[in-house]
């Protein structure tokens, strides 16, 4: 006996639409509908494309500044950086695929962001990326970390994109759900930036670039739910991607935009043609007609449905101007991509979808575009920690050996191993990179004086213990490595990473994670211009740390006035400005070396915040410094030791006593930097004058990392440790 038909109600749950929703499905069509209109409702009405649960909180961001071009609502944000030029960027998550099939997942990330940012007509020059991995002990970790370093290399160095800069982490609350987080930066000139919306009735609709095939079908819904035990059965949801078809991509895309034949255009990315064809026409207030029998396919017999859903990569969708089809087809072919005009725009304000004669699909835009059930879910605060005072906290019985310990774990252990697997130097315009011993990338604007400093940050444990603080952390953090390479911070981009939204207790976490980032970026005058919110990350309901992920762009107008912290000489004087209360919760300290994770995060204060960053720069800026490093993760340690081996010069630190040794050593304290300079008079003399802390903490010279009176470790047997975790683990 045959299996009963799946009602329409089941099917629209296998999609992920809650009850509630598929009857406001019907409600909206006043009938039901067909499967290629429920299909197209799922994945437009998915967390992943609506940003149903937090589109409320998202609206607390400042979205505009001085600089801002185009704000969150396009492919990527967009800031004015003088002289007629724009940067352009954004971060996007590719965590689910990622911990599916690493290699093609973290690829087709790394891919799908370059598409945001050169749809809107930039071209890529940079690349970053944030990864949150499992325990190292935990068996699919290795796997893992080298499927998707793989997979980042293999994309973006075939593309031909430098990668300069990011971050790695390990923590067992990623076990069952890493964290994928890739960031594009691109320029284009301000007078030619070019939006997703179609204009008017009447134009051609056309798709370029890869054949459509099957592969992530259904990747958009898979991203906004969570694991379970049968997680791996989604890798027919992970998209496969092609670096060199991106490369000839990226040079049609650039080459139509400059012929003028362009009048909207929109990549295919999360739920493929449906939401890039809904996205044009309802931004434009038009509709849209499409003939899918014109879809050039790579496989035989594909049906509507297929072809609206598949996240296939390396695709465009275009809607040009009166009689340009022919500028389009001869680019096409010339950088051999597959083209055809699929449709055309209409003033019915409804998506059409015809396929072998039929209509299957007649749906009004406004529900699917700008009407998505919007959750204003339920919340509990996060019970904030107790802040901890140093004095309750045991000091290591052997400092050499907690120092050891620290900077080889593996959050602070070093990442060549990963990062030399990048091509950094592509483009030639290079100038800091995550080799070279700076707190940001730093990537020149080609044939000017001009660079950008680019970074990502965030710190989870801070998060997890107060979203509030660590929300604002995440964002000052970005903002104080961007200012301690000489960059005037301009804006941001950000990705949301949390658990499941419908627990009251997750949805906390993001709401005061929103807030907290929200206030710094008001206070560092710091706007969010593009971001991406990336939910249901848990696996058997275990949800991951909370990491809202912060990409930040600054600008040198004259890149030879930077700093970095790999230059400081024997005999250079180290002054560490900020004050030293000596924060330990939620420290690598207490963690690393003394297995807890619990106690308040360092608190910001924004203000002064500000004030030290102000005066960092103007001290850069003048060539008063050219070597600084900010304090975060270990404290003054870690930053000295990280400064040490930059510049293979031993440091003798000379620390006052108003506070127990290790509370000076490994505490977090926020808004701190350590400078090194051969002349530190007229550095006090300006904090003096700027109203902040400076003190002279040691001075640099011969073979050692230590601390008078405390410990001393030769720098070989440090670099040793430093760098050979890494290794060890992949080995």
């Amino acid at each position: 006996m045959s299996a009963p038909a799946k009602t329409l109600a089941q099917t629209a749950a296998e999609y992920g639409l809650k009850a509630e929703e598929f009857d406001l499905i019907v409600k909206r069509l006043n009938r039901d509908p067909s499967p290629v209109e429920l299909g197209v409702f799922s994945v437009m009405w998915s967390e992943h494309c609506s940003y149903k649960s937090s589109k409320i909180h998202l609206g607390k961001f400042p979205t505009t500044g001085p600089r801002v071009i185009c704000g969150p609502g396009e492919n990527a944000g967009v800031v004015d950086i003088g002289d007629g030029q724009a940067c352009i960027f954004k971060m996007e998550s590719h965590n689910h695929p990622s911990y599916i099939e690493p290699y093609q997942g973290a690829a087709t990330g790394v891919g799908g962001i370059m598409r945001d940012v050169f749809t809107m007509g930039a071209r890529p020059i940079a690349l970053l990326n944030a990864l949150r991995f499992g325990d190292p002990s935990h068996p699919k970790t290795k796997r893992l970390v080298s499927g998707v370093v793989s997979g980042i290399g293999g994309y973006g160095n075939c593309v031909g994109v430098p990668t300069v800069a990011g971050e790695t982490n390990f923590h067992r609350g990623y076990d069952g759900n890493i964290l994928v987080n890739a960031m594009c930066v691109g320029l284009a000139d301000s007078d030619k930036i070019f939006y997703s919306a179609a204009p008017s009735p009447g134009l051609s609709v056309v798709y370029f670039g890869s054949k459509t095939g099957r592969d992530g079908i259904h990747g958009a819904t898979m991203a906004s739910a969570e694991f379970d035990d049968a997680s791996d059965e989604k890798r027919p949801t992970v998209q496969v991607g092609d670096p060199f078809a991106e490369k000839l991509l990226i040079e049609a895309t650039l080459e139509l935009m400059a012929s003028g034949a362009v009048a909207a255009i929109q990549d295919m990315g999360a739920a493929g043609l449906t939401s890039s064809s809904v996205e044009m026409a309802g931004k434009g207030g038009v509709g849209v007609e499409l003939n899918l029998d014109m879809v050039p396919q790579r496989e035989e017999g594909m049906t509507a449905y297929e072809m609206m859903l598949s996240e296939s990569q390396e695709r465009m969708l275009a809607v040009l101007k009166p009689g340009r089809e022919h500028d389009g087809h001869r680019i096409f072919e010339k950088w051999g991509l597959d083209a055809a005009v699929i449709g055309q725009t209409t003033d019915t304000g409804h998506l059409v979808l015809k396929h072998k004669g039929e209509t299957v699909c007649d749906v009004p835009l406004a529900p699917l575009f700008d009407d998505a059930p919007l959750y204003d879910r339920p919340w509990v605060e996060t019970k904030v920690q107790p802040r901890l005072d140093a004095k309750d906290i045991p000091e290591p019985e052997d400092y050499a050996a907690a120092v050891i310990k620290l900077m080889s774990c593996p959050d602070m252990a070093s990442k060549r191993w990963l990062w030399e697997q990048y091509d950094r130097h592509v483009m030639a315009d290079t100038l800091e990179d995550s080799a070279t011993g700076a707190d940001a990338g730093i990537v020149r604007v080609h044939g000017t004086k001009k660079a950008l400093a680019v970074t990502s940050d965030c710190t989870p444990r801070y998060v997890q213990n107060d979203p509030y603080e660590g929300g604002k952390q995440a964002v000052t953090e970005a903002w104080r490595n961007l200012t301690a390479v000489g960059a005037d911070p301009v804006a941001i981009t950000d990705n949301l990473n949390f658990g499941n939204p419908e627990r009251p207790e997750i949805m906390g976490q993001i709401v005061r994670a929103i807030d907290g980032m929200a206030e710094a970026c008001r206070i560092l005058d710091f706007p969010v211009v593009s971001g991406n919110v990336s939910l249901y990350n848990e696996t058997n309901g275990a949800a991951i740390p909370p990491t809202p992920t912060v990409g930040g762009v600054g600008l040198l107008s004259d890149s030879s006035l930077r700093a970095d912290f790999s230059g400081m000489k024997a005999g250079d004087t180290l002054i560490l400005l900020g004050e030293t209360k000596g924060e330990l919760g939620a420290s690598m300290y207490l963690r690393e070396i003394l297995g807890r994770e619990d106690g308040a995060p360092p608190p910001v204060d924004l203000i002064m915040e500000r004030r030290i960053g102000d005066l960092v720069r103007s001290l850069i800026q003048s060539r008063q410094v050219t070597v600084v490093h900010d304090l975060s993760d270990g404290g003054l340690i870690a930053a000295a030791a990280e400064m040490a081996l930059a510049s293979k010069v031993g440091i003798t630190l000379e620390l006052p006593s108003k506070l127990p040794d290790h509370a000076l050593l490994f505490g977090e304290d926020q808004g701190r930097y350590l400078i090194a300079t051969a002349n530190p008079a007229p550095i006090l003399k300006a904090a003096k004058a700027a109203g902040v802390l400076a003190e002279e903490v040691g001075h640099a010279d011969g073979p050692a990392l230590a601390t008078a009176g405390i410990f001393s470790i030769a720098l070989t047997d440090l670099r040793a440790a430093h760098e050979g975790w890494m290794p060890a683990f992949m080995n």
